[in-house]
């Protein structure tokens, strides 16, 4: 892509990069094993900050089938407590497959109250590459309406004490609709699941990928600020057609969609270079497995210069994991959309990855010049721990990761 599409006229970054090896008691981790515990370390503390904490697995997962077509089934998913039980619904929209032999992939999206943007031409960049989908409607767990203000909707009522905010609650849905997902009677490979979503879709699947290693690829799309962006990095811009405009802020989420994040994010909205994490954390709690970080040219709201500088950040962890080949990250002409070509890239990397076809040539390009990295510590060296280098997670995907 010609990095002159986007020309930055202001960037402003507020601190460094923190450094995502160093562990809370003040130790660098150095061997790739210790990265389990400290993966666990961020979910505590990260994770609970940005989301809140994080809701417990149900004590049922329950499915009801609905009606079952030649190219669609839905379903109705009962879970939570026994004593307060919920359920939402779930759709999936069957591929064309040439060899019906073979389970396909599916790529799950919590849009479907957003099906007016899903055109034939969108599901059919997957379907007719033997991709299916499911999809279910995250505002049936939560509502999306700030007046109502936090804790409404079916999960609140299930989980009354919960303090997470309706992004961690729609995330759950993700994971409740995997648990489904191995009940159900369809020929689904449960070993290529992606997570994927737009906007605020887009933060909620990069949480839930995050969250629940079940996901083997993470796609969140022009997530903005609270997931993909960067909260230290602010910047302005003109786009190729003279439009300009700026990054949303962490003060911006929080004016309006503070429902969406945890309780205690809002002491940080101007004081971003406080905070102990940046979005790289969240984007690095993926790995080793797929992460593919799809963003528009001209979207200033997302902060396109803030998710390219926090992915390469996030990739020392790739890198440290060997697992630098599981990053991607694409950047097309355009605006705020989750368009047909973002959804063949995502299936591109699903064919390569589990067919070896291959790599689209449109990955890795900016759109903007390059900048100097936001941070100045790197990967730990892993050649002193060629034991742990030589196993498993040097080659992540050749093996099922249930």
């Amino acid at each position: 892509m010609n990095n002159e599409l986007l020309t930055i006229t202001k960037y402003d970054l507020l601190g460094k990069l923190p450094d995502p090896f160093l562990t809370e008691s003040g130790k660098r981790i150095s061997d790739p094993a210790e990265w389990s515990a400290r993966r666990a370390e961020i979910a505590k503390s990260a994770i609970e900050l940005q989301y809140g904490k994080m809701l417990p697995e149900p004590e049922f997962v329950e499915v009801e089938t609905l009606y079952v077509a030649e190219k669609i089934c839905g379903y109705l998913i009962h879970t939570g407590t026994k004593e307060r039980p919920l359920c939402f619904r779930m759709q999936v929209l069957l591929p064309s497959r040439e060899d019906k032999t073979r389970p396909f992939p599916v790529i799950v999206d919590g849009d479907q109250c957003w099906m007016y943007h899903m055109d034939r031409a969108f599901l059919n960049a997957a379907l007719d590459q033997g991709i299916g989908w499911v999809f279910f409607d995250r505002t049936e767990l939560a509502p999306d309406l700030n007046r109502r203000g936090r804790q409404n909707g079916a999960v609140y009522r299930t989980y009354p004490d919960s303090d997470v905010g309706v992004l961690g609650a729609w995330a759950w849905g993700y994971s409740r609709c995997v648990d489904a997902l191995e009940q159900i009677d369809l020929p689904i490979d449960l070993d290529w699941i992606a997570f994927s979503g737009h906007s605020r879709g887009g933060k909620t699947a990069a949480l839930a990928g995050a969250l629940d290693q079940r996901a083997r690829i993470v796609n969140p799309n022009a997530t903005c600020a609270g997931a993909c962006g960067c909260y230290r990095i602010h910047m302005e811009g003109e786009y190729e057609n003279g439009q300009t405009g700026r990054s949303e802020t962490l003060k911006d989420l929080w004016n309006v969609f503070s429902f969406w994040m945890g309780p205690r994010m809002g002491e940080y909205a101007e004081r971003e270079a406080e905070l102990p994490f940046d979005t790289h954390f969240l984007k690095a709690m993926v790995a080793p497995r797929t992460l593919f970080i799809s963003e528009a040219a001209g979207d200033f709201w997302a902060n396109p210069v803030g998710s390219w500088q926090t992915t390469m950040a996030a990739k020392e962890v790739f890198k440290f994991l060997g697992a630098e080949e599981n990053l991607f990250w694409y950047f097309r002409p355009g605006t705020h959309a989750h368009a047909v070509s973002d959804v063949e890239m995502l299936v591109n990397i699903i064919r390569h990855q589990r067919d070896g076809k291959p790599l689209d040539e449109r990955f890795f390009q900016l759109p903007f010049s390059e900048l100097p990295l936001a941070f100045d510590w790197k990967a730990p060296d892993r050649e002193r721990h060629s034991s742990f280098a030589a196993g498993q997670q040097e080659n992540p995907l050749s093996a099922p990761l249930r």
